[in-house]
């Protein structure tokens, strides 16, 4: 008796080492991101591959696709948001697959992590013992988090989970957005009068056309000196050099970012501040989140493969 062979797959980015086992043992894998030459590799291994995985942040282009003319299923760990050609998928008939999962809370959970870490300077203190500096000097007092006014910047449910937490600091909460919700907390049209009004700003909103560059100069002058910034949403939500000029020259009290402009890269300016802690985009990098989404990339390819509808797909 004979079996047949293994599917092939092109695994473009590198993702949660437990799913790409368990994707080895089920199927052939081909690592493009260690490639060399990625276009000699794409083109070698076209007249074979059946499927592709990706990220969510990474999506799949165009391009990729026409490279590879037996594509028949795109499996993404995570789900896509504007990084996936799905007419380009849909004109070939392409599956195309997410892994929807609840985030909000881990994301929520991030957002007050790096704001009491900023204001409390956690991190600075770390960095200050490690530098031998707690035996000569004492370390500069931070903020208090309780009783502040916090504004959120996007009340969607990321938003709402932040506030949540907030509350619970009893901190005063109110919000922006481009539109009012049902919630009792208060609602600002205009940013930047938000922004005067508070002591920390978290930004959650998507990234779109509407919302690159929302927080501008104009919002980060009206936050002051004494102000804190969180961004948790995606790097263009905020203007990257208005951000690194207020906190140079002392307008802003410090910045605690998830996001950046051009992951990975950052920019130097940053790396040298003591007021701005960092996370390399972790908010739903949880090994729950990461064990739930290896989970459902391995539903969905096993579903298409064996000829039955994938239990995930983008809709």
């Amino acid at each position: 008796m004979t079996t047949s062979a293994k599917p092939e797959l092109l695994v473009l980015h590198k993702i949660f080492q437990p799913t790409l086992t368990a994707l080895e043992s089920a199927y052939t894998v081909h690592k493009l991101w260690l490639a060399e030459d990625r276009d000699a590799t794409l083109k070698a291994l076209a007249p074979r591959m059946r499927g592709l995985v990706t990220t969510g942040l990474a999506g799949c282009d165009a391009a990729t696709m026409q490279a590879l003319p037996k594509l028949e299923i795109i499996a993404s760990f995570g789900s896509p948001r504007n990084t996936l050609d799905l007419t380009a998928a849909r004109t070939r008939n392409i599956v195309c697959t997410r892994t929807p999962d609840t985030i909000t809370e881990s994301v929520a959970d991030l957002a007050l992590g790096l704001m009491i870490d900023v204001m409390r300077r956690i991190a600075a203190g770390d960095r200050f013992i490690r530098a031998g500096r707690w035996k000569k000097e004492l370390a500069r007092p931070g903020n208090e988090v309780r009783s502040k006014r916090c504004g959120i910047v996007g009340f969607g449910r990321i938003g709402q989970g932040v506030a949540k937490r907030a509350q619970a600091f009893d901190m005063a909460v109110c919000y922006h957005g481009p539109n009012k919700k049902e919630s009792p907390l208060p609602y600002h049209a205009d940013l930047t009068a938000m922004a005067r009004e508070v002591d920390v700003l978290v930004v959650c909103c998507p990234l779109t056309q509407q919302t690159r560059d929302l927080v501008d100069a104009n919002v980060i002058a009206a936050l002051g000196p004494e102000g804190f910034l969180v961004n948790v949403a995606r790097g263009p939500v905020v203007n990257q050099a208005a951000l690194i000029t207020a906190l140079q020259e002392k307008r802003l009290a410090g910045a605690a970012l998830d996001v950046f402009w051009d992951e990975p890269r950052v920019p130097a300016a940053l790396l040298e501040m003591d007021n701005v802690v960092m996370a390399p985009h972790v908010g739903s990098s949880t090994m729950e989140v990461r064990v739930e989404r290896g989970r459902k990339v391995l539903a969905n390819l096993e579903a298409h493969f064996a000829g039955r509808a994938v239990p995930y797909p983008i809709p």
